[in-house]
């Protein structure tokens, strides 16, 4: 049993946002597609102990979960919907009775995502859906990892599910002149992902960990089926670069270490050459985005640890085009901190003084520690401590806590 359930897993891992995917392409119905799947491994755990695991594996959990998937559409079937119930029963029989073999069966994930990063799916749940649709996260799981409560993160999820199935969402690589714009939501909800396993730098929080690693996976698969597509690359890169320090991010006991003091020894060169041939690989394809201006600026600070530059001009220069791309205020705010390296804390005053009119950044934690590290290098040392108050009040991280309280503490009075 325990090898049969080894096997499973293992099976699972590799193959159930594939199967999901295929699926719920035939059944025009992500849920429906997950039960019929989830009832093919109960069988499998079942089987396989007396049987033995088969030759197509894939194939073998396909055919099961096809008979569960008809059998659920017979039971719903009813009233009007009677007739595209038999229309869907007969894709779906037509679909996957002629599967044999594992290689037979087409990925369709890449479509599965882009059906979870429709425009009529609100932009919050899209990153939860994808999670729980191409790599198989519960509810609990996923719940855990954006904060919110499991009952209420299973509810979204229902109801982002039901949106698909009700209005139709194709499952689809969209046409050429539709791609951009849906890549652009495709890429965000992963980049949303990794962000939230990136909030627990020291990998204390198993779920929080291993979300990152789900987001890289799915980060890869979009890079691997799209790969004529620049900014795919550019997110890729962008997050093997930020992964690559993962190590450096903390030291021996457990305290935080900003970029500019980690030990560049720590950091995954493999890594960050897998990073930096995705970037150039991006560039040669003559389109700039959003996320090769974030892998770039990795990129240059890779470069100015590895060769000793001081001269910040071209992170100031990414910042610049980064900032006119996407007008954000976190971008202008680290341009700031990049303009202080450049022409002194003076003039970065100027920017974040000018960015306090902006009500997004009141809360926003990073912005408060940053002004207090200005305001101490132009010797503000009472602004400088109020503002670490502040930072401090808002940090989640109890690392970054004591960094920012140990750095008040040094301020002279």
């Amino acid at each position: 049993m325990a090898q049969a359930r080894s096997t499973a897993d293992a099976v699972a891992r590799r193959s159930y946002g594939k199967l999901v995917a295929f699926l719920a392409a035939a059944m025009r119905d992500v849920a429906a597609a997950e039960d019929a799947l989830s009832e093919a491994f109960a069988a499998a755990l079942a089987d396989w102990p007396l049987n033995g695991c088969p030759a197509n594996p894939e194939a073998w959990l396909l055919t099961v979960a096809r008979r569960k998937g008809i059998d659920g559409i017979r039971r719903r079937r009813s009233g009007e919907a009677a007739a595209v119930q038999l229309q869907i029963l007969a894709e779906l029989d037509a679909a996957t009775s002629t599967v044999m073999d594992d290689a037979a069966i087409p990925d369709q994930r890449l479509a599965l995502l882009f059906a979870c990063a429709h425009p009529a799916i609100d932009a919050g749940i899209r990153a939860p859906l994808m999670l729980q649709a191409v790599l198989g996260l519960d509810a609990k799981t996923i719940a855990s990892a954006f904060l919110a409560s499991p009952g209420a993160m299973g509810k979204r999820l229902g109801r982002a599910k039901q949106k698909i199935r009700e209005a139709g969402i194709r499952f689809a690589i969209p046409a050429c002149n539709e791609l951009a714009g849906r890549l652009d939501g495709v890429l965000d909800a992963i980049y949303a992902a990794f962000a939230e396993g990136w909030s627990d730098p020291g990998g204390t929080d198993v779920i929080r960990r291993d979300l990152t690693a789900e987001a890289l996976f799915l980060a890869g698969l979009v890079a691997g089926l799209l790969p004529q597509e620049p900014e795919a690359l550019g997110l890729l890169a962008c997050m093997l670069h930020a992964e690559a320090r993962r190590r450096a991010r903390r030291n021996a006991d457990g305290d935080y270490v900003p970029l500019a003091e980690q030990d560049a020894a720590l950091w995954d060169a493999v890594m960050i050459d897998e990073a930096e041939a995705l970037l150039l690989r991006a560039s040669a394809l003559g389109h700039i985005g959003r996320y090769q201006l974030e892998a770039a600026l990795q990129s240059a600070h890779v470069e100015r640890r590895r060769s000793g530059r001081t001269d910040w001009t071209p992170e100031v220069q990414i910042y610049d085009a980064l900032l006119a791309l996407s007008g954000s205020p976190v971008v202008a705010l680290n341009r700031a901190l990049a303009i202080a390296e450049l022409q002194g804390p003076c003039a970065a005053l100027e920017i974040v003084d000018a960015l306090a009119a902006d009500g997004r950044l009141v809360e926003y934690q990073p912005y408060w520690a940053a002004r207090a590290a200005l305001l101490a290098r132009t010797a503000a040392y009472a602004e400088a401590r109020a503002a670490f108050d502040i930072a401090i009040g808002l940090a989640s991280d109890p690392a970054v806590r004591r960094f920012l309280q140990g750095r008040q503490a040094v301020l002279p009075r």
